[in-house]
C-alpha cells in the first residue's frame, strides 16, 4: 500500500475490499492516461491521492449521499470529483460532463477499468444536459455566478439527503467577492479541519442551496 492510498484509508476507514482495490488502482490508471492525454497537472502527480482523490472526497464529509441519489459533475476534466465519489457511493448514479472529448474518453476508460457501473461520462456542454439531479458537484471550473446559470433547471424537487438539493463546489481562497452577487442561500465548509494538511489550508466546499 502506498502512502497516498493510506491517506484515503485513514479518513475513510469503512471501505469495502472492492472500494480499496478501486482506490489503489486509480494512480496507475491516471499515470498511464496522463502519459497520453494531459488530464492532471504534472506537478500534482506526485501528490495524486492528496490533491485529487482526497480533495474530491471532501464533498463526502459535507454531505453523505444517500442511496439512489443522482449527482452531476460539471467540467469533470479527467474525472474529479466524480470518480472518487462514485467509488465511495456505489449505490448512487454519477453523470460526469466535460466539453473536451479526450477528457471524457479518460473518464469512461477509468470507469470501465474499475467496473464503476454507476458512472456515465458525456462529452457535452453543461447547458445542454436535460436531466435532473439531487446534487451538482464541480471543482472550480468557473466563477460561481456563471456556474449557477449552467445548473438552471437541473435539480430534482424532492430532497432526500442530509443537505437540501444544490451545488457542492470545491474552491480555494477568499470567496467574498465572488459570492457577493449570489442571491441563493449558501454556506461554505473549510476543508483544513477535516483534512489537516497544508494543501487544504485555504480550500473549501461551497454549498449553494437550490
Amino acid at each position: 500500500m502506498t502512502k497516498g492510498v493510506a491517506l484515503i484509508y485513514k479518513h475513510f476507514p469503512d471501505l469495502s475490499n472492492q472500494q480499496k482495490e478501486q482506490f489503489e488502482q486509480l494512480e496507475s490508471l491516471y499515470n498511464e492516461w496522463n502519459s497520453k492525454i494531459n488530464v492532471i497537472s504534472r506537478k500534482d502527480t506526485d501528490n495524486f491521492y492528496e490533491r485529487h482523490v482526497l480533495h474530491s472526497l471532501a464533498i463526502a464529509k459535507v454531505n453523505h449521499f444517500v442511496n439512489n441519489s443522482r449527482i452531476l459533475d460539471i467540467g469533470t476534466g479527467g474525472g474529479f470529483p466524480g470518480i472518487p465519489l462514485a467509488i465511495l457511493f456505489p449505490q448512487c448514479d454519477f453523470v460526469l460532463v466535460d466539453s473536451i472529448g479526450k477528457k471524457i474518453k479518460v473518464v469512461n476508460a477509468v470507469a470501465e477499468n474499475l467496473e464503476l457501473n454507476n458512472v456515465t461520462g458525456i462529452h457535452e456542454r453543461a447547458e445542454n444536459i436535460n436531466e435532473q439531479f439531487d446534487f451538482i458537484v464541480s471543482r472550480a471550473v468557473t466563477k460561481m455566478p456563471a456556474f449557477i446559470k449552467w445548473t438552471k433547471g437541473k435539480f430534482l424537487k424532492e430532497n432526500k439527503n442530509p443537505l437540501k438539493n444544490g451545488i457542492l463546489y470545491l474552491k480555494g481562497g477568499d470567496l467574498s467577492e465572488e459570492m457577493s452577487p449570489v442571491k441563493k442561500a449558501y454556506q461554505y465548509f473549510d476543508i483544513y479541519p477535516i483534512f489537516p494538511y497544508d494543501f487544504f489550508e485555504t480550500k473549501k466546499v461551497v454549498y449553494v442551496r437550490h
